[in-house]
């Protein structure tokens, strides 16, 4: 018989074939459903460099199995390891993995022993999601609405989600009433990828424009924001996809609760604050124009950062399979999170 929380959790794209990884295009969704086969460490960084993978932990997960691919193949791992890092620079989860896997082939790891590795990554992943789930649905009082930012489901992670899958297990636990995603300029996530999460898994959401966050939360429609995170000082920053900034501001402002769900792995207590997070600026026709097709006039110009840094005093919770932050600061990280 199959669970309410099964039935909000059949996504799974991030894929290893004994052989090859397989990843969900998710440039193409909602449209079309395609598969990329990566055969080999240089397909794998084509996917994450222009988006056929994202999100944080799908990343990590992703360049884990190039390494490991690369292994069986027999080529240098070293240049492989330093191509791979090179892919994304804000999202650490990338290069935790790559360290995990680093570490591995230091202490004398085979190319089979390296195949195991890219597996534990995955699947704790995915565990530590249900855990994440959880815990945040935990903090949610019954009735509450929520508002998500970006993609943080089944296809930024091994499966179920960190942001996304807090929202599954609340509503599996009948926590949250209502859901709505914001759309995510430029690349849409929001529009194109959550969406089809939501509605595909059978999770009653609703679309809004960026630009009308505040006037949703002003309604009383929503009393918790739900994102996930790329990269987390050891202050409590949150480097995120570029907005959630300006949600955690609004959201301060109407009196809303803020919530960060990432695994232990997104944590970089190397890094002192936000400030020190390296914000990845990307071409700019990607701000130009929808789906390939320019809808700015010629000549102009843009801007095109995609994540920013939301300070920890806007922060209300910060969730990892560990446990919860509430209200984080540099010694409740250091107590967690210190080495």
């Amino acid at each position: 018989m199959t669970t309410t929380a099964e039935a909000h959790d059949s996504i799974r794209a991030v894929q290893w074939q004994g052989g090859h990884l397989r990843l969900l295009d998710q440039r193409l969704l909602p449209g079309e459903e395609r598969w990329v086969d990566c055969r080999d460490a240089a397909q794998v960084t084509e996917a994450i460099r222009d988006l056929a993978v994202r999100g944080a932990p799908a990343i990590g997960i992703a360049a884990a199995w190039g390494v490991a691919m690369a292994a069986q193949q027999g080529m240098a791992l070293e240049p492989v390891l330093a191509t791979l890092r090179a892919a994304r620079p804000t999202a650490v989860n990338l290069m935790w993995a790559l360290d995990r896997m680093k570490r591995r082939l230091a202490a004398g790891a085979d190319a089979d022993a390296l195949l195991r590795e890219a597996q534990a990554i995955q699947d704790e992943d995915l565990a530590a999601n249900r855990r994440m789930g959880e815990l945040g649905a935990g903090l949610i009082a019954p009735g509450s609405g929520v508002l998500t930012h970006c993609n943080t489901g089944s296809l930024a992670t091994a499966g179920y989600g960190t942001a996304l899958g807090v929202i599954r297990a609340g509503v599996a636990a009948g926590r949250i009433a209502r859901v709505y995603a914001g759309e995510t300029r430029p690349w849409q996530q929001g529009a194109r990828l959550t969406m089809w999460e939501l509605v595909r898994d059978g999770i009653p959401a609703q679309l809004i424009a960026d630009s009308a966050a505040a006037h949703l939360m002003r309604s009383g429609a929503v009393q918790w924001v739900v994102v996930g995170a790329d990269r987390i000082a050891a202050n409590g920053d949150v480097a995120n996809k570029i907005g959630t900034y300006q949600l955690a501001i609004a959201a301060k402002y109407h009196g809303v609760k803020f919530m960060v769900v990432a695994p232990s792995s997104t944590v970089d207590m190397a890094t002192g604050s936000g400030e020190e997070i390296e914000i990845e600026l990307r071409d700019p026709a990607e701000l130009l124009g929808t789906a390939g097709r320019r809808t700015v006039v010629e000549g102009a110009q843009a801007w095109n950062p995609v994540f920013d840094v939301t300070p920890a005093e806007l922060i209300d919770a910060i969730v990892t399979e560990r446990g919860v932050i509430e209200r984080p600061n540099g010694m409740a990280m250091q107590a967690m999170f210190g080495r």
